[in-house]
């Protein structure tokens, strides 16, 4: 390697595992360079939270980054870990500095069957990252009175909207979003399409949301027809808009092989109906793209909290490292691409193989071994799965 790696470690049971990844699977095998920073809460509570942004910025200088799962913390996490508050969530913080949009894909593993008889190849699910729930206001209505949207203009100038006319108690959100972003949405969109030749889908609800969800229908196509239409004939792939509703019925018919671009909510749903029907969560990759080129890979998945608290206990866990595996694989084939490494990329191509050939061999994880087609499959503890890995590895690389 010639430049680093952004590596941002994590918190509880993929913190575990990000270390013995690291050991036994890259150490032995790479000059690993990154630069580090530590995004477990403990830190981030200690840093009041300057950390993850600094995280984000170093992403900005060096174009890829590697991310552990981290903890979004709660009530009952504010207890435990004694925080100062109640932080936001890493994985949104990042979005919004880098102003990208999340990929999440299924891995295809020979005998871990979709549920979904017709789904032949993976699915892409590209989540918008700004906004809409994950940016809300709310509040608790106590009872009688009027609800209006009011927007006052730089220069003075009035826009109402009745939201309701409360007759009794109930609850109000309001949700916003960004035209720029919107728009670096789209350009992800298609230039992840146009990089990877798969056809683009896009969906909300329109009919029902007339200004807002219209808004992201209208920016996209603008977006296609002005700049990208040619260049998808050219390479034979599609973009298509369709209702949210309409889309879900399609998915289910189809054979998969396509990239589906929801808003933020539904893109954070639908990865996860599609990364259980393919099979688990822990065989999903994530990998944030931002218009300007930077990369940031990670597992789709929690910090995996039960395994955690058996794993303190000194009990046997065997937890799925596959995803966080994959991430380390995205990010340095992305940095051999970036910095014109052909073993780099060779490394990381070799390693996923190793990870499926592992699976396919019939060594794998309880989560696997309880939905696997593959007879009497030997279940593995998590550092054990890891280590079968390496030794598939090694035997591929001649050794």
């Amino acid at each position: 390697m010639t430049t680093p790696l952004v590596e941002m470690d994590g918190d509880e049971m993929t913190r575990i595992l990000w270390e013995m990844i690291k050991d036994e699977l890259l150490l032995p095998f790479v000059d690993l360079k990154t630069e580090y920073y530590d995004l477990g809460l403990e830190n981030r509570n200690a840093t009041n939270d300057k950390v993850t942004v600094e995280s984000a910025e170093a992403t900005k200088k060096y174009g890829v980054a590697v991310k552990c799962a981290t903890i979004t913390p709660n009530a009952a996490r504010m207890t435990e870990y004694n925080l100062k508050e109640m932080w936001k969530s890493p994985n949104g913080t990042i979005r919004a500095i880098l102003d990208g949009t999340v990929f999440r894909a299924p891995i295809i593993v020979k005998g871990i069957e979709a549920n979904v008889k017709t789904w032949q190849k993976p699915i892409t699910i590209a989540r918008h990252a700004y906004g809409d729930v994950y940016k809300n206001t709310e509040m608790v209505i106590p009872g009688p009175g009027k609800v209006e949207l009011v927007y006052t203009g730089a220069d003075g100038s009035e826009q109402r909207a009745l939201v309701h006319d409360f007759t009794g108690a109930g609850v109000v959100q309001g949700q916003h979003n960004l035209d720029n972003s919107i728009t670096s949405f789209a350009h992800s969109c298609f230039k992840y399409a146009l990089d990877t030749k798969q056809d683009l889908w896009f969906a909300t609800k329109d009919t029902i949301s007339k200004k807002y969800d219209h808004t992201f229908k209208d920016i996209f196509q603008d977006i296609y027809d002005e700049q990208y239409k040619d260049k998808f004939e050219k390479a034979g792939i599609t973009y298509f808009y369709t209702l949210i509703d309409d889309a879900v019925a399609r998915v289910m018919k189809s054979e998969g092989g396509f990239i589906w671009a929801c808003k933020n909510y539904d893109g954070d749903v639908m990865s996860d109906m599609i990364s259980s029907a393919f099979g688990s969560l822990a065989m999903m990759t994530s990998v944030l793209v931002s218009p300007q080129g930077y990369y940031e890979y990670e597992a789709a998945h929690g910090t995996v909290q039960r395994h955690y608290y058996k794993h303190l206990k000194g009990e046997e866990t065997s937890t799925n490292s596959v995803a966080t595996i994959f991430a380390w694989t995205g990010a340095l084939r992305k940095r051999g691409e970036l910095d014109n490494i052909p073993s780099l990329e060779a490394f990381a191509n070799l390693l996923e193989k190793a990870c499926i050939k592992t699976i396919e061999d019939g060594k794998m994880t309880k989560d696997l071994a309880l939905i696997t087609t593959i007879s009497n499959p030997t279940v593995l503890n998590s550092r054990d799965f890891i280590v079968e890995i390496r030794k598939t590895l090694e035997n591929m690389m001649g050794k």
